[in-house]
């Protein structure tokens, strides 16, 4: 009796580790696979949704600036003979553009000759910049608090009135500057905006907008108690060199958001303020579904362990009599010998034993080899087969341990985002793949090339190939290859690439310093001419 029971607690046991042990496995690979895919997801939708309020931002303004260009021409501003016809062309132009809330005709001395509801008429404002700046161009001002207009103008909310100031100087037709036109736009525009852009965003919850400007990185717009104060964060950096994107970074509260970033850069002739736009939510917001996932698998995982471990007591029961009669078999399975089990007829619980154990033979098998795929899906891309960066991890670990020196080529492609955009993902996704093949021509057996996330790859060059002369020789190779046509299906389509380098020797502590200087290497060849091979300055003057 001691022995049954002591069966059916050992079996109840394993079954019950196994479902565990698989549970944590599975959990494990979902929930990294799920944050990377949510990561992905949320933070391309946060670049997109910046960089749509970023236009908004830019076209709204690049109107407001037209409609004060097209006022400035007109003959009531260029021959002002009635002053009560300019006053009526002024007070028109508010009821029709609302966003204005003051807008003013200076004389050439920036004396205020007519105005919007008659305010700051006969006023010299020939000392603010609404005037001083428009004397020989057209001019727009960043955000700033009123200064005359603070007590004149109507404030329902009781908060202090902010404007952004465009003018531009008046001509008559003779060409002689004969006065600026002057306005304040309202700050209250840029909230409903703000409003507009919550709307497109609806269901996603925690996100929030901000508009950082220029100078000073104050927070124009966001948070009630971070407007006005400076913020400091990597995207802020980021979107100075990348311009558009998303990042996972920590803010000043403690908390980790993802946040999609841009630098509005104007649209047509309107030159831009240079203002960052952010849009952030909170990571724990973001990764509430894979939460909830996590939550369910671990439940199900529990229950099944329960499950497992009763049908593991209730069949050791059954088998351990006849167990015997296979125990030669299964001393020949555990030493490794191929053995068919035997097929047993007459009692009932040995044919479901000996099926069993057939089919748990033929899972391990399968197991085995969808394990095989997993590891090769976890260190390859999925689209051109390339190693990834997991892979590229892997490599230059162990190349570090075989040879002295390294060359890193950090590769970026010139003009691909333009074809993805203009022919659709499928013909960007087959020139990635012909990409991949050009790139691997170029390398010997003990070298590496990876794609390492969107049109960047990274080749690793060993050996004979690692100094700097021959990597800069196998760089020109590589945009040489490139800049071949590629035909993809009736289309002729060509691209570039720059490449930044950088070399590792033994001297060195970090292979990952290496591969970080060679992206800079990478960031100045694309801010100063691509297509070509350029190498870290500090790795040649070693």
């Amino acid at each position: 009796m001691k022995r049954t029971t002591s069966l059916r607690t050992r079996l109840s046991v394993v079954f019950a580790i196994l479902v565990f042990t698989l549970i944590i496995v599975l959990s494990a690979v979902i929930g990294y696979r799920s944050v990377k895919q949510v990561q992905l997801q949320i933070g391309s939708s946060l670049a997109e949704s910046a960089h749509l309020m970023s236009n908004t931002l830019d076209q709204y303004m690049w109107s407001r600036y037209g409609e004060i260009e097209i006022l400035s021409k007109l003959q009531e501003l260029r021959q002002p003979e009635d002053i009560d016809q300019v006053q009526d062309l002024l007070d028109q132009s508010k009821s029709t553009f609302p966003s204005f809330s003051w807008i003013g005709y200076t004389d050439a001395d920036g004396i205020v000759t007519a105005a919007t509801d008659s305010i700051l008429e006969g006023v010299d404002i020939s000392e603010r910049p609404v005037y001083q700046m428009a004397l020989k161009e057209k001019f727009i001002g960043d955000v700033h608090e009123a200064v005359l207009l603070a007590d004149l103008l109507p404030n329902p909310t009781g908060e202090k009135m902010k404007f952004v100031d465009i003018s531009t100087p008046v001509y008559d037709y003779q060409n002689k500057f004969i006065g600026v036109l002057a306005t304040h736009l309202s700050w209250e525009w840029m909230k409903e905006i703000e409003e507009s852009m919550s709307k497109t965003v609806n269901g996603q919850e925690g996100i929030q907008f901000f508009i950082v400007s220029k100078q000073n990185n104050d927070v124009l717009l966001g948070p009630k108690e971070m407007v006005g104060h400076p913020l400091n964060v990597k995207s802020m950096e980021l979107a100075k060199t990348n311009k558009n994107g998303w990042t996972l970074e920590k803010w000043g509260d403690g908390k980790r958001y993802l946040t999609g970033y841009v630098v509005e850069e104007g649209y047509q002739e309107y030159p831009g303020l240079g203002w960052t736009i952010l849009v952030r939510q909170p990571v724990e917001v973001a990764y509430a579904p894979i939460k909830e996932l996590m939550g369910f698998i671990l439940i199900s995982g529990i229950l099944l362990i329960f499950v497992f471990a009763g049908l593991g007591w209730i069949l050791a029961d059954r088998v351990a009599r006849p167990l015997k009669r296979i125990t030669a078999v299964a001393d020949r399975l555990r030493a490794g010998k191929t053995v068919e089990i035997p097929s047993y007829k007459g009692i009932l619980e040995i044919e479901i034993l000996t099926d069993s154990l057939r089919k748990l033979v033929s899972n391990l098998t399968q197991t085995e080899t969808a394990l095989e795929r997993m590891e090769n899906v976890a260190y390859h891309d999925a689209l051109t087969g390339l190693p990834n960066r997991n892979a590229l991890d892997q490599f230059v670990d162990a190349a570090v341990q075989k040879y002295d020196t390294i060359a890193v080529l950090y590769i970026d492609l010139d003009g691909y985002k333009s074809i993805n955009d203009t022919y659709g993902h499928h013909i960007g996704d087959v020139l990635l793949e012909q990409v991949a093949k050009r790139l691997s021509q170029n390398i010997n057996s003990e070298e590496l090339v990876s794609r390492v996330g969107g049109d960047e790859f990274v080749v690793v060059l060993t050996s004979e190939n690692s100094s700097v002369e021959n990597g800069k020789a196998i760089g020109e190779q590589i945009i040489a290859a490139i800049n071949k046509p590629y035909l993809i299906e009736g289309e002729i389509l060509s691209i570039g690439c720059s490449i930044g380098g950088a070399v590792w020797d033994v001297d060195q502590e970090s292979i990952s310093d290496v591969i970080r200087q060679a992206d800079e290497a990478l960031y100045n060849v694309k801010r100063t001419g691509k297509n070509r091979v350029h190498f870290n300055e500090a790795v040649l003057a070693m």
